[in-house]
């Protein structure tokens, strides 16, 4: 796929997301959207929204579970708008820690993949997708307003996927986000 189709791709998606929540199996690229969340954080008493984030793959996977999404060697993207402004550093952080509690430690494609959000802060309704392309075996983090990174790796992949779908502290995220997927 051509960088400009990428592109005009992902920012397609993320128009189309930003607009509506789509509850069909198949979009009209052939992508299955698997189910959609919403990121919170607990701050004392309240419980604020960080961000929307929706989940399709090329395929569905072996079994209708988050593991078998997690290791699905397919196109599948994360779509994300958030619901509030957020600084990058606790966004970078944040990913550390999920790649870090998810057993994932290669410093190197981590820092890669966060630093594309590179500026100060990340605002309301500004999105960012993560794709990744079988065919490559690339991660492709790109943030609107913000920075791209391309990570090499089915390893780099499967942790990724596993932020969302497999230890986090928000468990139901994960169920959410494959309660779409055709049985």
């Amino acid at each position: 796929m051509t960088r400009f189709r990428f592109l005009f791709a992902v920012v397609l998606g993320a128009l189309m997301f930003a607009l509506t929540f789509v509850t069909t199996d198949a979009s009209a690229d052939g992508m299955i959207h698997t189910g959609d969340a919403v990121r919170t954080k607990s701050l004392g008493l309240f419980t604020v929204n960080v961000y929307a984030i929706r989940h399709d793959m090329a395929e569905k996977p072996a079994a209708k579970t988050k593991q078998a999404v997690i290791d699905a060697d397919v196109n599948k993207v994360f779509t994300c708008v958030m619901k509030r402004d957020v600084d990058s550093v606790k966004i970078q952080k944040a990913l550390r820690e999920a790649f870090a509690m998810n057993g994932y430690g290669d410093a190197g494609k981590i820092n890669q993949f966060v630093a594309a959000f590179n500026k100060e802060e990340v605002k309301e309704k500004s999105v960012f997708v993560i794709k990744y392309d079988a065919a490559s075996k690339n991660v492709t983090l790109w943030v609107k307003d913000g920075g791209s990174a391309t990570v090499n790796g089915v390893d780099f992949m499967k942790a990724t996927w596993s932020i969302w779908l497999g230890k986090i502290d928000q468990p139901s995220m994960g169920d959410q986000l494959i309660s779409l997927l055709p049985g």
